[in-house]
Parts: structure tokens; C-alpha cells; sequence
């Protein structure tokens, strides 16, 4: 299995730290309003990952953290005239609602920035001990990115081109533009703990490097991020957690590629950012999720409407096959035949052709041509399905639901039921044929495709597919 390095900016062969297992992080939502479109691409990828992982055999520990002591959640808790753990506790409940939509896996950790505030205040102490972390006047503490002589080597940029291109606050506190808060003094009406330095709370950068160090150790084996955190988060991080302990803090750094809307970077001022739970609302969060996959994750994605129509008609075909499989195993009167093995074969093509492209830095996209390889075939084998056997349906069954499962996909299936409505106009129109009142059953049929379902009458009944209206 190979993997794509930020850190050395090539494939590498992937190598577990302990054997068998998988330490694996990925920076989770600021919580202080719904996650957008582009907050849930790295949660899906990491999704994915992770389940190929498992697949593989791989014991993973997967944590993914919720900032919920911010700047931006006090200043809602402002707006809305309450505390700040009102609005983390809020946006908590909203992420995870978004998160079980999407078919996401829980986390075997799901910390809190604030219940790691110990863990914080040791590793500045640490910092400070060692000297590369210094106080100002006011309280406020800073890591000296001079002390830390690798500094860029994430982002692949000198300390003399990050401080030419940097977007710093001018700050009489600072040694060094680029040196950055590990705790910040609390202001008027502000949320506050107490520690040696001041009362305050700490810096973003270093809540995640205590998060990763109490809860996977002081090297692991993933880091996972948006492209947008390689500078300066995970350049920060690297830089605090591999003072503090002397050790690499990831074996591999892992990021997802930008989402941009219609071509254009998603902003509030553009009126084009949207909401995981409004699109949700409009195409359902499969169709997100099938999005979100659809590219490697390396990639930039585009979204538009008109990309998620067509995510949404590529997961019709491949529930209908699932669904044409379990019609087909059920009429199907041979148990087995003599050209099985020959048909089974073609199928285990396709099963290894998804395994390598899943092999190759988790290729989602070419993992989702073989699946749609394999519903051909599939298909290729309904059509002839007087001859087909059981056993290579319920081999296909399992084949096709195995490599779904790792990509996190038709997980929809045993909820989609006609309604009762629709189910009456099926025994009506059935009723209306066996009476030979054909202009009737028409008459039906036309209803029910206005109501976005489609009939197909075959000697074994009558089967029904959704499709778009």
C-alpha cells in the first residue's frame, strides 16, 4: 500500500509504527456554527481511509478533535447572549447529526480542546523549560519559530519567504512575526482558565498537538488535514509537539484538495457558501458523500448542482443493480451451473482491480470505476438471467456490498420502501391488467412515474426503480 507524503512530497510505501496497528488524526470543525460543504470532505475522506484500513486488517485508532474555545464560538456566544459552551455544546450536536448523515464512522476519540487544558499547560511548561517558548508582559505565551530549526518543512518554505509573504498582525509582544500563541491572556468577558502564565486559554495550534499526544502518543502514524491547514497549523504543530518530545510527530501527512463552487473559491461574500445540512436538505447526504469520493482526494473538487444531479444518478444505477440482484436471486431456479467458476473470476477481476486502486494512495475515483466495472457485469449477467444461478448472485450480493462497505456508500438501501400510496397504485394497476383494463393500468403508470417511480413487468413480477422527476 502506498501513500502520498505532504512531508516528502512523494508516494511512499506504507509502514505501520506498531504492527498491526493504526494511530490516525484528523483535525476536526471548529464548532460554533453547521460545517459546510467543504468541512465534510476531509471527514469522508478520512472515512474511507479508514475503512480500507480495517478492511486491510488494521486495528485503527482514529481520533478527530472539536475545537470548542475559539475566538469565532465567543463571539457567537456574544451575538446570542450566552456562553460559550452553549454555542460548542450546540454546533456539537449539529456536526454529529451532519456526521451520522454522511455514514460516518464514530471516532474511537472524539476530544474536546477544553478537556485538555492539563495537557496544554503541560506542554508549554515544557516549552518554556526548554526555551522555545517565551512570556510576554501582558500573559500571553508564544513559540520562538527560531528555536526550531526545521521550521517550513511541511509547507516546503524558508522562514525568510514565510515572513515576506505573512498576514501578521503588528504585535509589540512578538520576538518574531511568524512566532505564534500557544495561551492567550483572557480579555474583558472572556471565557478563561487559570494556569501559570495567566488567566486565558490556549492558542489552536497547540490544542491539537496535546489531543494527538494524549491520546495516540508522541509519534503516529497519520496526520490528516485540508490543504489549507499545511500552513501554518501543521507547520505550528510540528514545530511545538517535535520540541516538546524530540520525536517526528507523523510518519505521513495526509491533505484533501480545495473545494471551489462553480469554479470559484466558496466565500460568504460570493453568496456561494453552502451548508452540508442545506445541501443535505435538497439532494440527500449520500449524494454528498458520493461526491466527496468521486475524485481522488489530492484533487481539487467543483461543486455545482449540476455535478451533484449526476452523483445522484450514478448511486440510481448502482442501487438499482443491487436491487435487480436480490429480484433476480429470488426468481432464479438454478443453484449452481457448470460455467460458474468462469463467471466468479470475472467478478474477482474487479473486486482486485478496486483493492489496487485503493492500494495506490486510496484512489477513490478509479476505486469507483470498478465498482461501476462490476455493476456492467452484473448487469451483463441479469440480462441473461434464465441461465444465471443462484450462487453467482449471492456471489456478486456479496462482491458488490464488500467494496460499497469500504467506500461508505448504498448505505440507504434497506430504508428505501414505497409508500403506501405508491404501494396501492401497484395492486391497482395489477388488478387493472388481470381485468384487462389496459387503459386503466396505463393510466397508473403514468401516475406513478409523476410520482418518480418506474415499473418494469417481468415473468418473475412486477420491479420498481426511482428516478428523478
Amino acid at each position: 500500500m502506498k501513500v502520498y507524503n505532504t512531508l516528502t512530497k512523494k508516494k511512499e510505501d506504507f509502514k505501520e509504527i506498531k504492527k498491526g496497528t493504526v494511530k490516525f488524526y484528523c483535525c476536526g470543525p471548529t464548532v460554533y456554527n453547521f460545517i459546510h460543504i467543504g468541512n465534510a470532505r476531509p471527514i469522508c475522506v478520512c472515512d474511507v481511509i479508514r475503512r480500507f484500513l480495517e478492511y486491510k486488517g488494521f486495528n485503527v485508532i482514529y481520533v478527530q478533535n472539536f475545537t470548542d474555545i475559539d475566538d469565532k464560538i465567543i463571539k457567537k456566544a456574544n451575538e446570542e447572549k450566552v456562553d460559550f459552551w452553549e454555542v460548542s455544546k450546540k454546533y456539537i450536536g449539529e456536526y454529529l447529526k451532519d456526521a451520522s448523515g454522511l455514514n460516518i464512522k464514530k471516532a474511537t476519540h472524539h476530544p474536546l480542546a477544553t478537556e485538555n487544558i492539563d495537557g496544554i499547560i503541560n506542554i508549554i511548561l515544557g516549552l518554556l523549560e526548554k526555551g522555545c517558548a517565551y512570556k510576554s508582559s501582558n500573559g500571553d505565551v508564544y513559540f520562538d519559530v527560531s528555536r526550531f530549526k526545521d521550521y517550513g518543512k511541511l509547507s516546503k518554505q524558508s522562514v525568510e519567504d514565510l515572513e515576506a509573504g505573512a498576514r501578521v498582525d503588528i504585535n509589540e509582544e512578538k520576538r518574531n512575526p511568524l512566532d505564534f500563541a500557544l495561551w492567550k491572556s483572557s480579555k474583558e468577558n472572556e471565557p478563561y482558565w487559570e494556569s501559570p502564565f495567566s488567566k486565558g486559554r490556549p492558542g489552536w495550534h497547540i490544542e491539537c498537538s496535546a489531543m494527538v499526544y494524549r491520546y495516540l502518543g508522541e509519534t503516529i502514524d497519520i496526520h490528516f488535514g485540508g490543504q489549507d491547514l499545511i500552513f501554518p497549523h501543521h507547520e505550528n504543530e510540528i514545530a511545538q509537539s517535535e520540541s516538546f518530545t524530540g520525536k517526528p510527530l507523523s510518519n505521513y501527512w495526509m491533505h484533501n484538495g480545495y473545494i471551489n463552487v462553480n469554479n470559484q473559491k466558496m466565500s460568504k461574500s460570493l453568496n456561494n457558501f453552502f451548508t452540508v445540512r442545506d445541501v443535505a436538505n435538497k439532494f440527500g447526504y449520500e449524494v454528498i458523500r458520493y461526491f466527496m469520493i468521486s475524485s481522488h482526494y489530492k484533487n481539487p473538487l467543483n461543486y455545482s448542482e449540476e455535478i451533484l444531479n449526476q452523483c445522484k444518478n450514478s448511486l440510481d444505477r448502482l442501487y438499482s443493480c443491487r436491487n435487480n440482484l436480490d429480484f433476480v436471486y429470488k426468481n432464479s431456479k438454478l443453484e449452481s451451473t457448470s460455467e460458474d467458476k468462469i463467471l466468479e473470476e470475472k467478478l474477482l477481476k474487479h473486486k482486485k482491480d478496486f483493492i489496487d486502486a485503493m492500494d495506490d494512495d486510496f484512489n477513490t475515483a478509479d476505486a469507483l470505476s470498478s465498482i461501476f466495472n462490476l455493476t456492467k457485469e452484473i448487469n451483463t449477467l441479469i440480462s441473461s438471467s434464465n441461465s444465471i444461478s443462484k450462487k453467482i448472485v449471492d456471489v456478486s450480493r456479496n462482491i458488490f456490498d464488500e467494496l460499497c462497505e469500504i467506500l461508505g456508500i448504498i448505505y440507504n438501501r434497506g430504508k428505501v420502501t414505497l409508500e403506501d400510496k405508491v404501494k396501492d397504485l401497484i395492486n391497482k394497476r395489477q388488478l387493472a391488467r388481470k381485468n384487462k383494463d389496459f387503459k386503466e393500468a396505463d393510466a397508473i403508470r403514468d401516475k406513478l412515474l409523476a410520482l418518480g417511480i418506474k415499473l418494469q413487468d417481468t415473468k418473475g413480477g412486477v420491479k420498481w426503480s426511482r428516478i428523478n422527476k
